[in-house]
């Protein structure tokens, strides 16, 4: 697949997703969509409860979404709430899941018009404890 066109579809997927969000208490809707190695698309959005520690953000429902699919590696992740005037990037829980999987994901930090800006995990993440320190590749 053409990669402008991977991200495009990424993005739209991402906000599909947010679309989809369940936040009756935050009213903060959230969309994820994760890019994994074999080209398939896997989204997710955040979904919130009354005892409010129980709530899941999107990215995680997205990996977790993958990985019941049978996905382990991924390449990028497009992630998207309202906010329209400026980029948000993941929660640090999510970051630390996200680097469960590896240090070399592209993260497209996208607006509700579209627009998005790419960094990656590590630049998110800098100094991470990862699955090394544990003796892990």
């Amino acid at each position: 697949m053409n990669p402008k066109l991977a991200v495009k579809e990424l993005v739209s997927k991402c906000l599909q997703a947010r679309d989809m969000a369940y936040c009756p208490y935050s009213h903060f809707p959230v969309g994820a969509a994760i890019l994994t190695a074999e080209g398939a698309i896997v989204t997710g959005c955040n979904v919130e409860n009354a005892s409010y520690g129980l709530t899941v953000c999107a990215e995680r429902t997205a990996i977790q979404r993958a990985i019941v699919e049978g996905h382990r590696q991924f390449t990028a992740i497009a992630v998207t709430c309202d906010i329209k005037d400026r980029f948000v990037g993941p929660c640090g829980a999510c970051r630390q899941v996200l680097l469960e999987f590896g240090t070399d994901w592209i993260v497209y930090l996208t607006k509700p018009d579209g627009s998005y800006k790419e960094t990656s995990l590590s630049e998110l993440l800098p100094l991470a404890f990862s699955p090394t320190h544990l003796g892990k590749d």
